[in-house]
């Protein structure tokens, strides 16, 4: 499948991949208009019930969510022609959803040129170890791992940590325009946190976009998560590694409900997305229904995604992921094998 995919993708996505201004305002429009009109309703919903700020805060969590997604492809430079209009929409978004542009499109850009590379990992990408990898750790390492793994870490640690502390800071290497960039988006987080404060109170942002930051941190961590960590996913060592390969067994079709679909970007067609990232989030289906090729990938829905919170190490011998539970029946029969082979 992959082989016959690799001489016609080219051709069969090369028509997507111009963004149309048109469809590009509009997805605006009807994203960042109901974020700011849900935002405002929960505010108001203050008065009433937290109960109806608490439900008001799940649709906009949403519309942030897609807020991201609308940030994601300025990175890829594939939501507008012009670069410069990429990055100013790409900055603004970015300090709506708390990612500075510069710094996020760097490492993102590493996490599509090296998912699925054993080589590589580290950039951009969840923390992943091969079975030997993990066995060759010592004790404390290991417990890191399997803290790191945890899915309340993952979930719900994790929104905080990554979006509130470690986007604020620049890597070491960073140039001057990722730095001030990163400067910039610092800047206008507080500055909108210290207006709303002002004129609403402190309260009551908090009580409101508290909930919404959280909700939508979680599923976009949820969504980069499931797009690569299932069963049988793709990981090769270098001298094997592909690209198509990579894209098409290793990023996740996540077959979801047609509203999720919308709200979420059309990320779920994940597949395409890493096969060519300069394709806008609004052509994604289209170009997954063009080749029956990209189609017969393996997908995985609502329901068969929850099976991957289980999923820790990678096997190579079995090119699946396997859990910490599984790790000792391997390792055993390693020792076996290895006793019978002497």
């Amino acid at each position: 499948m992959v082989q016959q995919a690799k001489a016609g993708w080219r051709a069969d996505i090369a028509p997507y991949e111009r963004p149309q201004m048109k469809r590009s305002v509009f997805q605006i429009v009807n994203t960042l208009v109901p974020f700011f009109v849900i935002w405002y309703l929960a505010y108001l919903s203050l008065s009433i019930s937290y109960l109806l700020t608490l439900v008001l805060a799940i649709p906009a969590a949403g519309f942030l969510v897609r807020t991201f997604i609308i940030f994601h492809d300025c990175c890829h430079g594939s939501f507008f022609k012009n670069k410069v209009a990429n990055e100013i929409l790409g900055t603004v978004t970015g300090v709506l959803t708390c990612c500075p542009y510069h710094q996020w499109r760097r490492s993102h850009s590493i996490h599509h040129a090296t998912s699925g590379n054993l080589n590589k990992r580290g950039t951009g990408d969840i923390w992943t170890l091969t079975v030997d990898e993990y066995v060759a750790l010592p004790f404390f390492k290991r417990m890191y791992y399997r803290i790191y793994r945890n899915p309340f870490v993952m979930f719900f640690i994790g929104p905080i940590y990554i979006f509130l502390i470690d986007y604020r800071f620049n890597r070491r290497q960073a140039g001057m325009k990722e730095r001030l960039n990163t400067y910039i988006t610092n800047l206008g987080i507080i500055g909108i946190a210290v207006l709303l404060s002002w004129l609403l109170g402190w309260k009551e942002f908090l009580l409101v976009q508290g909930p919404i930051f959280f909700i939508s941190g979680i599923a976009g961590i949820w969504l980069f998560y499931v797009q690569h960590q299932f069963e049988e996913t793709y990981f090769e060592h270098e001298e094997n590694w592909d690209y198509v390969k990579a894209a098409l067994e290793g990023s996740s079709f996540y077959n979801l409900p047609k509203v999720l679909h919308w709200i979420t970007g059309n990320i779920g067609f994940h597949h395409i997305h890493h096969l060519d990232p300069r394709v806008p989030n609004y052509y994604l289906e289209k170009v997954h229904n063009t080749n029956s090729m990209f189609r017969d990938v393996k997908s995985i829905t609502l329901k068969t995604s929850i099976k991957s919170l289980q999923y820790r190490v990678w096997n190579e011998q079995s090119k699946k992921f396997v859990g910490f539970k599984e790790i000792k029946k391997i390792t055993a029969s390693y020792k076996l094998k290895s006793k019978l082979e002497q």
